[in-house]
């Protein structure tokens, strides 16, 4: 397959990512988009690394996921606490983020 059909796949997955970072008002929904969006860009980086013959673009995704994972875990702790001490997900009712 072409690398451009991958590209525009990671463009729209992107997209979709940006669009639900700037409109969610649910912590949750926010973190899916940031993990959408970094899973778009993973494809991107396996895309090109497909294309140019190398495994460095594998080796490069491999740690970008274990950190997203990382990432993952961290945030929903942080999610489970707010929602312990606030009893919201709203990202409006939240001024403790406030400097």
């Amino acid at each position: 397959m072409d690398p451009v059909a991958y590209v525009m796949v990671a463009v729209v997955l992107f997209a979709i990512g940006s669009v639900g970072v700037l409109i969610s008002r649910n912590i949750i929904i926010l973190f899916m988009s940031v993990e959408l969006a970094l899973n778009a860009a993973n494809l991107v980086i396996m895309a090109f690394a497909k294309a140019h013959g190398v495994t460095d673009g594998h080796v490069i995704v491999f740690f970008m996921l274990t950190v997203a994972a990382a990432e993952a875990a961290v945030g929903l702790a942080m999610i489970i606490t707010l929602f312990r001490n606030r009893g919201t997900i709203n990202i409006d009712r939240f001024s403790l983020l406030k400097w």
